[in-house]
């Protein structure tokens, strides 16, 4: 086996730059979770940097996101067989008062949060905010908007997009 492709690895670094937020979007959109759509896109990208034959793969997004969408599937079942088997919490209230420092930075997120949904075209703001604040299911949504549940998905994943830009701290490669 020779060693690794430098074009290949341009090609990847490129694809990361260009669609790991709009990735990552996708993901938290499928798990919930932002930490689990983080690792998910990283096992993803590695997937990508481990291809044996890089050359055969058409559009290497396209396989990216079907790799992700598969990883994510993974997830989820690994997530439904330990909500079948939970671990019993302590008995003991564990509860803690919040720490003034954590309370005024989720103050400012939140204000930042605000800021970034006002930003948001009108359609993209009301998709997300039923999602993400509400909890509606994307058929629901779809149908409360008249759009299409790929239309819903995708102002879903742009708000998240720039809601993250806006509150979070730039990413870090």
């Amino acid at each position: 086996m020779a060693g690794p492709d430098p074009a290949h690895a341009l090609r990847i670094a490129t694809l990361f730059r260009e669609h790991n937020r709009a990735l990552v979007a996708f993901l938290q959109c499928r798990l919930h979770s932002l930490s689990d759509a983080q690792e998910v896109a990283q096992e993803a990208y590695m997937r990508l940097v481990a291809l044996e034959r890089p050359e055969q793969v058409d559009s290497l997004r396209a396989y990216l996101y079907r790799v992700a969408s598969n990883l994510a599937v993974d997830r989820l079942r690994m997530r439904k067989v330990r909500d079948d088997n939970p671990i019993r919490p302590p008995d003991e209230d564990l509860h803690l008062a919040p720490i003034p420092e954590r309370h005024a930075a989720a103050t400012g997120q939140l204000h930042a949060l605000q800021s970034a949904l006002r930003e948001l075209p009108a359609k993209t703001g009301r998709a997300f905010v039923m999602h993400v604040i509400d909890g509606c299911e994307i058929g629901v949504i779809a149908r409360a908007m008249k759009i299409s549940e790929r239309m819903v998905r995708y102002h879903v994943a742009n708000a998240l997009a720039h809601c993250r830009a806006r509150v979070d701290e730039p990413e870090t490669p």
